[in-house]
């Protein structure tokens, strides 16, 4: 989330003309024209004409990962920061640290978080994704009840879990080679009894999705969505968020993660129910594009305050506008005061100056 630096561009697929727009409650639907993402211009370009897997994979042995390393070195010494270079292959697992609790995320080689985590020595490299996970802990401290969705392979679900220990969570994530990771990290970190799998997308329960089984990629794809389409792959069912209002417990503090690509107002827009009857404090990624006005629509009238969060500090409570660098915000129903009875702080209105 956020200021996402990943394999894939800095900005998500952008759908090809075959594709419904973003803010299309049934962007799940596909017609029969529409273009396996795979074969489009982007999709290979993403995979550097089949190239890019056998270089990282080459990149990750012992000799050319440290050669790699001294070239970055010298000369281009900020992109180890980013946490973009590939993983030495020997490495298996990497520690995560937010506000003095720690998790465990598994094979870094491919998992583009767990790369970041490696390169950034337990935390996020780029300032704007670390703080929008210690905003999401600090929530989920006080909350009973954690709802990632579009979890990829549960940074926010560990996370949470870790300095809450009475938190249980539902992480959701469409993707099953992603999915299988995600499995593997909440067993890996002893979650699992508290943490709930949903291979489900969120959105109109009456559009359909179908997600390869492996996508052949470099690494665990962080970026399919509903939005694309693919002639082949593994049935997903599509479901409300109304639909879960009954699985939390009445009286429960919720915290939500929303990572979905484009597709919020589908979420939201068949979440009416739940947002109602639990409002959640949610940190949302919001892309450029995305339909800032539906998403207004759908959250202001249950008394939510948008904050862009920032590289230190959240803004201060604002339109919710698509942002050139900020892609993180923090969507909930507190005061000024109750955000930051929570221990996030609120700074002016710029959220690049610290309070």
């Amino acid at each position: 989330m956020a200021q996402r630096t990943t394999d894939t561009p800095e900005d998500p697929p952008a759908p090809d003309a075959a594709a419904p727009a973003a803010g299309d409650v049934r962007a799940g639907t596909r017609a029969a024209a529409s273009v396996d993402f795979r074969a489009t211009a982007t999709g290979r370009r993403q995979s550097w004409l089949g190239m890019k897997k056998h270089v990282k994979r080459v990149l990750g042995w012992r000799l050319p990962n440290l050669a790699m390393r001294a070239a970055v070195g010298v000369a281009a010494p900020g992109l180890r920061g980013t946490g973009r270079l590939p993983v030495p292959a020997a490495i298996r697992e990497v520690t995560g640290y937010v506000d003095g609790a720690e998790y465990v995320m598994l094979h870094p080689a491919r998992c583009v978080v767990a790369k970041e985590l490696y390169w950034g020595r337990g935390r996020r490299p780029q300032a704007a994704d670390d703080f929008a996970l210690r905003v999401f802990a600090a929530a989920a401290r006080r909350a009973d009840v954690a709802f990632d969705i579009g979890a990829y392979t549960g940074l926010f679900t560990l996370a949470g879990t870790a300095v809450n220990p009475r938190l249980r969570a539902h992480a959701f994530e469409i993707v099953p080679e992603v999915y299988g990771t995600l499995f593997d990290n909440c067993v890996r970190n002893r979650v699992l009894h508290r943490t709930t799998l949903h291979h489900v997308g969120l959105g109109d329960p009456g559009s359909s999705i179908a997600l390869p089984a492996r996508s052949g990629g470099s690494a665990l794809p962080c970026f399919y969505s509903t939005r694309l389409a693919f002639d082949d792959g593994v049935p997903v069912e599509v479901a409300a968020l109304d639909s879960f209002t009954g699985r939390v417990p009445p009286g429960s503090a919720v915290v939500m993660k929303v990572d979905v690509e484009g597709t919020e107002a589908a979420v939201f827009g068949h979440g009416r129910g739940f947002l109602a009857e639990h409002r959640p404090d949610i940190v949302c990624e919001v892309l450029p594009g995305a339909d800032t006005g539906a998403l207004t629509a759908l959250l202001e009238p249950l008394g939510y305050r948008f904050h862009l969060i920032g590289d230190h500090a959240l803004a201060q409570a604002g339109p919710l506008t698509a942002h050139d660098r900020f892609r993180d915000w923090f969507l909930t129903p507190r005061s000024r005061a109750g955000v930051e009875e929570l221990g996030v702080p609120v700074a002016g209105a710029s959220p690049l100056t610290p309070p």
